[in-house]
């Protein structure tokens, strides 16, 4: 065995900031299992081996071993959101992992405590959503730049140049203000985006890895396997899930 991973949507409360909550599962295996992470412009805080981790938004991908028969739960919050619930320029945060109380300190520590009570991985989803739950009271609204910026990129029909045109800002005025929500400029963001555009629809079809290039806002197919390279840290066909004769 491997390792299992389920996400479900989140309470309603918690919809407009988070895209998910999630468990993984790994298996019996003989070596620890090593888990890919790839970018998604998400900021995510995770329970596992009894500690609270935050992991930062990510620029390259990131090789996680996994303990055989342990659980991960998490919880993932959506592009530009996250500084509202952590209370820091998620900057500060970029290519991190972190113990979450050195965010949050007592609340992060209270919070395990409660999370090594928890029986199934349900009830740690749920003690998750609940401690973000009581922040939303006092966490401020997000920046205004964040959900127009994210809908623009995310659809691949219009550039940095494009977006800070339509939102009358300065491209440094752009990038300082996406800095402190994404955790970099709007130039990578895009790129993130991209990415995680063409991961979409390369596990959705079987289209050629050319088409979807094209398809994803890449130059051609070599653009698509450089990115592949330099974002995911592997071949296109690899991170699509999809055998390859010869590769």
């Amino acid at each position: 065995m491997t390792a299992t991973y389920r996400e479900r949507p989140p309470v309603a409360g918690l919809a407009p900031a988070v895209a998910c909550v999630w468990t993984q599962h790994v298996g019996t295996t003989s070596a620890p299992y090593e888990h890919r992470v790839v970018p998604d412009a998400c900021v995510d805080v995770l329970w596992r081996d009894g500690r609270l981790e935050l992991a930062g938004p990510d620029t390259g991908p990131v090789l996680t071993p996994l303990s055989p028969q342990s659980s991960i739960v998490g919880i993932r919050f959506r592009p530009g959101h996250a500084r509202r619930f952590l209370g820091v320029p998620v900057s500060e945060l970029t290519d991190a992992r972190l113990s979450l109380d050195d965010v949050l300190g007592d609340d992060a520590r209270d919070l395990a405590d409660r999370l090594a009570d928890a029986r199934t991985a349900d009830d740690g989803e749920r003690l998750l959503e609940a401690a973000m739950l009581e922040r939303v009271p006092t966490a401020p609204d997000a920046d205004d730049v964040v959900e127009p910026l994210v809908a623009m990129l995310a659809t691949g029909r219009s550039s940095v140049h494009d977006a800070a045109r339509t939102l009358a800002f300065s491209e440094r005025q752009l990038h300082r203000r996406c800095v402190a929500a994404f955790g970099y400029g709007p130039k990578t963001l895009d790129r993130v985006l991209r990415f995680q555009r063409f991961l979409r629809a390369a596990r959705a079809t079987d289209a050629s890895f050319a088409r979807l290039a094209a398809a994803s806002g890449y130059s051609d197919e070599a653009h698509l396997a450089h990115e592949c390279r330099a974002l995911g840290g592997t071949r296109p066909s690899e991170l699509a899930g999809r055998v390859v004769p010869g590769s």
